[in-house]
């Protein structure tokens, strides 16, 4: 695991497409944000499992439904 130090205001770049940004930090909190494709997932690590469970439940979705708004990551990619 790599480990750095980062100020407000600083960024990480991981790969070409993903950025991420010291938005804030408050005591021992931290906010970030994160640039990414729209077809990276990104999960909390303590909703990783739940989000797992909930796709193995729904039925498959074709490429004309995710096309239509109808795919699965809306309803956790602000997790």
């Amino acid at each position: 695991m790599l480990v750095l130090s980062r100020k407000v205001g600083e960024k990480l770049h991981i790969g070409n497409d993903i950025v991420i940004t010291i938005t804030q930090v408050k005591g021992n909190r931290v906010k970030i944000g994160i640039e990414a494709p729209e077809d990276v997932r990104i999960v909390r690590d303590e909703l990783k499992e739940a989000v797992q469970s909930f796709q193995s439940t729904q039925p498959i979705l074709s490429d004309s439904d995710s096309k239509s708004g109808m795919g699965l990551q809306d309803s956790y990619a602000y997790a």
